[in-house]
């Protein structure tokens, strides 16, 4: 993601990352909560592939840093598996929410955004992430589970993280939304012009979605994407999806950021692809960091 370190979690957070802890091997090069868990802003590709980053590591000394020489690039990408939950057939469910999605053009979204995920989840996209299998835990398929919109409480101008989290909480305790289970996967899209609060950083300022876990409770939260940062020349449902894609992606692969599949010093799965694309079963997803062919497919 840009690639961006994110802030430490909202309160609510604070007891489930110390328990994950206690678990999971230490992650070097990140203090708790500040894995990478988000999609970054589109930005001009790197001059330097990242198949051959490892071969410009060589930090220059502190003198010549001091003089302006740039630091050395980040090291070549391998993710590895640090002992946590994978989600093993996600179920996703959408929440659409505002007052945006019940009519006209929001209604048309909501209808195809419903289509990807039928499709998707179903895809060769979820087919390549069999290598990342560990014992007791085998990557397949997935399903959807189903989707609403909900305009109550819709958020105002902006919404902050530990709102979200607040709201998931309140729709699952009172049965607005499926229960939790080990596979659950709540995608919260957020009305076009609605600005996303998270660790201090802002959508279309610093990201444009992003996934989590408080808990049990596994969830990705999808600004519209109403900025440049964000489109990346495409259309705005096909930026959707690309995003969608890459947070999906790696909620399956590492749903507590920092404990299933990481890369500490280039983040989750999509983070080393970001803003490449292909097409799958119509439509347009990222590309994907591979151990396997040591490079985004």
């Amino acid at each position: 993601m840009a690639l961006k370190k994110t802030a430490r979690p909202a309160a609510g957070a604070k007891s489930a990352t110390k328990s994950a802890a206690k678990t999971f091997p230490k992650l070097t090069g990140h203090s708790k909560g500040e894995h990478i868990r988000v999609v970054p802003l589109h930005s001009p590709k790197p001059t330097i592939a990242i198949d051959d980053l490892s071969k410009a590591r060589q930090q220059p000394g502190d003198a010549a840093l001091f003089d302006g020489a740039a630091p050395a690039a980040a090291a070549a990408a391998h993710l590895t598996y640090f002992g946590g939950p994978l989600l093993k057939n996600v179920q996703v469910y959408i929440i659409f929410w505002g007052k945006k999605w019940s009519a006209g053009p929001g209604v048309q979204i909501v209808t195809k955004l419903n289509a990807f995920y039928s499709a998707i989840l179903v895809s060769p996209l979820i087919d390549q992430l069999a290598e990342y299998n560990v014992a007791g835990q085998s990557i397949g398929h997935g399903s959807l589970l189903g989707s609403k919109v909900i305009s109550a409480n819709a958020p105002v101008q902006s919404v902050t993280d530990t709102t979200v989290r607040t709201q998931l909480q309140s729709w699952i305790g009172a049965r607005s939304v499926p229960a939790v289970t080990a596979n659950t996967l709540y995608f919260i899209y957020l009305d076009p012009g609605i600005v996303s609060i998270m660790g201090g950083s802002k959508s279309c300022t610093s990201y444009c979605g992003y996934h989590d876990a408080f808990g049990k409770v596994y969830y990705a939260v999808m600004p519209y994407p109403n900025c440049a940062g964000c489109l990346g020349g495409l259309a705005a449902f096909d930026a959707l999806t690309g995003t969608s894609s890459h947070e999906l992606c790696e909620a399956i692969t590492d749903p507590v950021p920092g404990s299933g599949w990481y890369d500490s010093n280039n983040g989750e799965i999509g983070d080393i692809c970001a803003w490449s694309f292909k097409t799958v079963s119509g439509y347009k997803v990222q590309l994907e960091w591979s151990n396997l062919q040591n490079k985004c497919v």
